[in-house]
Order: structure tokens, then sequence, then C-alpha cells
């Protein structure tokens, strides 16, 4: 990696909730960046130092705009990216985080999951892949029922279903088509593990210091995505130090810097790997409050190469959605002074400009004297705030 003097241009591909706290923690340290997404006014071009609005599965628009802004640093923040292009910009010296190999492999579910369990040999989920209706009955009758069926490119869960029996699969794979992301037809059918408690290890990479990890989170899903989360996990130090070991195994093959959120299944046995996104994760939101170093500002610091000499968890502390429940053109919230009542609470509202039925709007936050108190906070606080019409 060439040295990044500061300030740094940096080009933010996706524009999310997730993003604009990344611009935040950027720009505390005099950053420039530009924000890229598919729509206007999405949550981190409110905060950025000017925007763009392309697709990004576009190569000939990511050319224009690189060569328009002429970014040190490319930091992805979604899925669904031309990543040759990628490849292309990082052989003429623009620095992609974590790199432009390790983006191509993470955007696929089929990509990363061959290099955990056929380059790696980790204990994985047993899966397969369908590309029409057919093979997806065949695959998931191989599998056996209840499995998970999703699309091998989406964000936030979407088109992820559990399917219980053979009835369920051609539904199953409508919704899976519907959530996708890109332009791949093909989706990944699971072995449903039935695991204690699923986590996310947040693994920072570093250009020129070891991998260190924050403490784990737990977070619940439904219909695929996360509901809340929490840290710490309440899992062993066993449990910890093997899913540190295959962290560390499966960030040091994709290298570069940055932060990974891994995401494993917890049994009473084994931890299994998941899945992995080469960039902060949603689960991870309850670092805002948990930590003295948030997921933003770790995955900042370590792509700057600044150091980070320690990661401090200040309290037990929990995250939790705030979704809307219809389709609104505007939106606005209430309850949110009602919600902001209780002691060691916080919201934090993205700034969306429309909504669609569970899409998630914000996220409260909480801290407690222990885990069940914090989420009970947490859940109470998401609960007081509606997403209604600003009309």
């Amino acid at each position: 990696m060439k040295a990044i003097n500061l300030p740094a241009k940096i080009m933010l591909l996706g524009a999310g909730e997730l993003g604009k706290e990344f611009v935040i923690a950027a720009q505390r340290l005099g950053n420039c960046v530009i924000a890229v997404d598919r729509y206007d006014n999405a949550p981190a071009m409110q905060v950025a130092d000017c925007c763009e609005v392309i697709s990004m599965l576009n190569g000939d628009d990511l050319e224009r705009i690189a060569s328009k802004h002429q970014p040190d640093l490319i930091v992805p923040e979604l899925e669904a990216i031309r990543t040759e292009k990628l490849e292309e910009f990082e052989q003429r010296g623009i620095t992609v985080i974590p790199t432009a190999a390790a983006t191509n492999y993470t955007m696929n579910r089929d990509r990363i999951r061959e290099l955990a369990h056929t380059q790696l040999g980790l204990r994985t989920a047993k899966y397969g892949y369908a590309q029409n209706l057919d093979e997806l009955i065949t695959i998931s009758e191989e599998i056996g029922f209840p499995n998970v069926i999703k699309p091998v490119m989406s964000s936030s869960g979407k088109g992820q279903s559990i399917v219980k029996n053979k009835s369920g699969v051609e539904q199953a794979w409508n919704y899976a088509f519907a959530g996708s992301r890109g332009d791949t037809h093909k989706v990944i059918i699971e072995e449903f593990i039935d695991f204690d408690i699923e986590i996310t290890l947040l693994t920072i990479k570093q250009w020129n210091a070891p991998t260190i990890f924050c403490p784990p989170i737990g977070h619940r899903q439904e219909r695929g995505d996360y509901q809340e989360s929490w840290q710490p996990a309440g899992i062993t130090n066993e449990q910890i130090l093997q899913a540190q070991a295959i962290a560390k195994k499966v960030t040091d093959a994709l290298g570069g810097a940055g932060i990974f959120g891994v995401e494993f299944f917890v049994t009473q046995y084994e931890v299994i790997f998941s899945e992995l996104s080469p960039r902060p994760h949603d689960t991870g939101m309850v670092t805002l409050i948990s930590q003295n170093l948030n997921e933003f500002e770790l995955h900042l610091r370590a792509v700057l190469g600044l150091p980070i000499p320690k990661i401090e968890l200040f309290d037990c502390a929990a995250s939790a959605v705030i979704l809307a429940s219809d389709k609104l053109d505007t939106v606005a919230y209430t309850g949110v002074a009602e919600a902001l009542l209780e002691p060691d609470v916080d919201i934090r509202l993205f700034g969306k400009p429309n909504a669609n039925a569970y899409r998630r709007m914000g996220v409260a936050l909480a801290k407690a004297e222990d885990v069940t108190k914090a989420r009970a906070k947490a859940a109470q606080a998401a609960s007081k705030v509606n997403v209604v019409n600003s009309h």
C-alpha cells in the first residue's frame, strides 16, 4: 500500500446508514469523502463533501467518476459493484479497501463460501447452488429440510427464507430473486444450523500491525435481517478463541486492511463460519454506544494506517432497529422524545428519504449493567419511535 497522507480523498461506493457513520468518522480527521449511490439524497450523501448518483454495476460510470475525482482510496459499502473495474483502479495505483480481489470474493456468497470451505478447509453449513427452480428443488431435498435459501448477492438479509418442506421451495425461489442485488441469477441453499447464538466478530486487519478483534456481538434476525444486537455476546473464552482463529484465517486469505464483519453460528459443540462482509457490519452499530472506538472509526484508522492502541468495551450495550411499517414517499418520526427519556439511551435516525415495509430507518442504542437489561431498554426505545408520512 502506498502511504496515505491526511487529508485523504475517499470515494465511498454505497451511501447507506453504515456509510453515513463512516463519513462522519472520516471527516472528524479532516478527510474529503465523495459518497456514491444509485439514488439521490442517500444517508451518507447528507454528510459527505460531494456526491454522485450512478449504477455501480456500470463500469463506464465508475470510470467517469473516478477520473473526475481522482480518489486516494475507494471504500465499497455494498455488494452490487462492477468489481472488474475496481481491479483496474487498483492496477492504476488507487487503493481499494480491503482489496479489489477481496471485494470480488465477498460480493457473492458462493465465492466466500468456496474460499472458506474448499480452500481453507473450514467447517460451514452444508450448501449447494441452483440457477433454476428444478435445481433448487433437487438440492433442497439433498440437503434436507429445514434449510435456508437466499440469493448469492444481497444485503441486510433481503431475499432470505427458511424453508420447512418441499412445498415452500418455489416461494423461496421467487423471494430470493425479489431480494437479489446485481445481475446474477443464482441462489445458495444451506443446511439449517440449530445454533445457540449467532454472533458477529468484528475483525480489524491492519496494514502494518497485527489483526485485532472487538468483543463478539450477539444478534437476532427476522426475515434474514438483523433486529437487535448486543455486546458482549456471552460466549465462552474458548469459543471466542475459536472464532478469532477462523476469522484471522479467512481475512488473511483475503488480504488488505479494514474491518471485516465475520458471522458465526455458535452451538454447544462448535463455532461454525457463516458469512463475511469486508466492511462495517449492521449488527456492529451497537459499538456506537458500547466501545471507546466504534466500528466506523476502527475501519477508518485501519484503512489509513493509523494506530489503534486499545479497543475497550465500556458497558453492556444493545441495539434495536427502528423499522417502517408501510410504503411512504416521504417520512417523519414521532415518539423520539419519549424514547430519549430513559437514561443511557440514544436514537440514530438514518435520514432515508422514503420507506417500504420493514425498511430499516434507524436504530435505538442502550447501555445497562447487564445485557438483558440493555436489550430490553433498546427494544423499548425502538418501539416508541414511529415512522410516519411527513404530510
